[in-house]
């Protein structure tokens, strides 16, 4: 069985340095597991990443997407209700599309603090699972 490695990447730039730095990790990773990243795309924030993300999976070239980003806690439940918003389009994207989907949003709810130590391990986590489950059935 030949080997799925065509990736995409949706950025959310609410949070430009920060998702830099988990782009670079993701970058990384992806490297050395040899998945081609074919296409990166910046959006505004959270909310706008289901429509990213399906534009994508709807392309014949690109066999999975990571999803990268920040959902802080704010001083109301917005940021919180937000999240379950786009964790629940994100899961219903990935299952009509039968394309691995690898979370690396930070939250909801993550305060400034939590960001930073965060941002490598949960790029690197999202680049592997899409690896995985990529290639399943070669292992």
């Amino acid at each position: 069985m030949t080997s799925k490695n065509r990736i995409a990447v949706v950025l959310g730039s609410f949070h430009k340095t920060e998702i830099t730095q988990m782009l670079d990790a993701a970058r990384g990773e992806a490297k050395k597991l040899n998945l081609k990243i074919v296409e990166e795309v910046w959006v505004p924030g959270s909310i706008e990443k289901p429509l990213a993300l399906k534009r994508l999976l709807m392309r014949d070239d690109i066999d999975a997407v990571v999803v990268l980003g920040i959902i802080e806690k704010g001083e109301t439940k917005h940021g919180f209700v937000m999240g379950q918003v786009v964790y629940d389009a994100i899961i219903k994207l990935q299952l009509e599309f039968m394309k691995p989907i690898g979370l690396g949003i930070l939250g909801p709810s993550i305060t400034p603090n939590q960001i930073q130590p965060r941002l490598d391990s949960y790029a690197i986590a999202a680049v592997s699972a899409v690896d995985v489950m990529l290639n399943k059935n070669d292992r």
